[in-house]
């Protein structure tokens, strides 16, 4: 979910649903749980939503805490992708 999201922000729940293999519901739930926990930030653009990754949050699991959002999905995006995610950070302040 965070991989689609950092790709496309403004990428609808259906389509991240769809993307993921999971169900609309579902996907709400995730995407809820993910906003509560500050790794994700909603925020209007028109009539939709749309998601800021908060890449400097430390991981939740206590094995992995002293590592961030960021340095995980820097794993599996490429380089421009966390250019991307990293200005609309930086463009929020």
């Amino acid at each position: 979910m965070l991989l689609c999201l950092a790709r496309n922000p403004g990428m609808v729940l259906r389509e991240v649903a769809l993307k993921v293999g999971i169900t609309e519901r579902a996907t709400q739930k995730i995407i809820k749980d993910l906003v509560d926990s500050q790794v994700l930030e909603r925020y209007r653009v028109g009539r939709c939503n749309s998601y800021r990754i908060n890449l400097d949050l430390p991981l939740r699991h206590p094995l992995e805490q002293q590592h961030t959002v960021g340095q995980l999905l820097s794993m599996v995006l490429s380089a421009e992708e966390m250019g991307r995610a990293r200005s609309r950070v930086k463009a929020k302040t």
